[in-house]
């Protein structure tokens, strides 16, 4: 595993997403975030990439034209 520096917690991920925990919990049971366990203690843990990976595409939703039906 890589250092621990680089994932964040449920709550670092939550603020650095500006969304609450139950919705950073529920994206990684649903798999749309990966998610890393901690191996002392179990606590689950988010990496840093995965998460401005998850910002750049929303971004690149909101910003993408919509078709006309």
């Amino acid at each position: 595993m890589e250092k621990l520096d680089n994932y964040f917690t449920i709550k670092d991920a939550a603020e650095f997403l500006g969304v609450s925990q139950n919705t950073v919990r529920n994206w990684g049971r649903a798999g749309k975030i990966p998610m890393h366990r901690n191996p002392v203690n179990g606590y689950r843990l988010f990496k840093r990439r995965d998460l401005e990976s998850l910002l750049r595409s929303a971004e690149k939703s909101r910003i993408a034209p919509r078709k006309a039906k």
